[in-house]
């Protein structure tokens, strides 16, 4: 693989209850950082892997049927936490990202997409599809606030399936690489969203599976333990979920090096992220 460099970062937070998240947990509040990425590509510049949350989560569900998704999902977010503010600190302004990868379209992972109007968003068709037939007032019962999505977005996708490379994979079916150039594969994880997908890239130092919520806990894929079956009320498809956790533990049984990282697995991500870009060496 060509490397990369990997930056990770926390845009705020959304609580939820630990017997939820994980079967046999317990009846207390857990926090579910809004984790994301910034990629050094060597001739792409910089990339984005989703863009956590920003304010306007609070403008968005402020009435119904929106503010029902908001009274379900506790968001707490500062101006200060927001993607574009963390760039802005590291010298890096909106306009120097070009690409954005989006793993899919719930409000933790697109909080950020308008600040970002010259990138080109790469997207799976499955997701898209989804976002582009839910009306806007239903869109909230799977996740989905189109308030939070830029008003060009269709004129911007860059369907990953009809776009990039694709192989044969034993594990996966099919793996896509985004630039044809064996730096950023991508997978179909889908299950907890429709067309949910995951990164595998390389740096220097490791590789990294960025599993999005494929797995909200790595106990589900290093102990079987999978979240209490009430939630499978708001997946896409439980069925489907199960096939991607299952799909996950076998890669990680044949390639153990490669660091597992779900967007929500504090005890996994807490070591990796930093305020400083590219500062604690991934």
């Amino acid at each position: 693989m060509i490397e990369v460099k990997l930056h990770l970062g926390y845009s705020g937070f959304c609580l939820a209850k630990e017997h939820h998240t994980i079967k046999g947990g317990g009846n207390i509040d857990v926090k579910f950082n809004a984790l994301w990425g910034l990629i050094q590509h060597p001739s792409k510049g910089y990339i984005l892997f989703d863009t956590g949350y920003t304010q306007r989560f609070f403008k968005a569900t402020k009435k119904y049927p929106n503010k029902l998704y908001a009274n379900l999902t506790k968001v707490v977010i500062k101006e200060s936490e927001e993607v574009k503010q963390q760039m802005k600190e590291n010298k890096i302004e909106c306009k120097d990202i070009k690409h954005i990868i989006i793993s899919h379209f719930h409000a933790d992972h697109v909080g950020g997409l308008k600040d970002f109007e010259n990138a080109q968003i790469h997207v799976s068709k499955a997701a898209l599809d989804q976002v582009n037939k839910l009306p806007k007032l239903l869109a909230f019962s799977k996740g989905i606030l189109k308030e939070l999505l830029p008003n060009n977005l269709n004129s911007r996708v860059s369907v990953i399936e009809e776009n990039s490379l694709i192989s044969k994979d034993s594990i996966f079916n099919n793996k896509y690489d985004l630039f044809g150039d064996g730096s950023l594969i991508i997978y179909n994880l889908t299950g907890h969203a429709a067309g949910q997908i995951g990164l595998l890239l390389e740096t220097k130092k490791n590789k990294y599976f960025l599993v999005a919520d494929a797995c909200w806990n790595i106990k589900a894929i290093l102990e079987n333990k999978l979240p209490s079956p009430i939630v499978r009320l708001f997946f896409d498809s439980w069925k489907d979920y199960k096939k991607s956790i299952l799909k996950i533990k076998k890669f990680h049984e044949e390639n153990s090096s490669v660091k597992i990282v779900p967007t929500h697995c504090a005890i996994t991500t807490d070591k990796l992220v930093s305020n400083t870009f590219f500062s604690n060496d991934l």
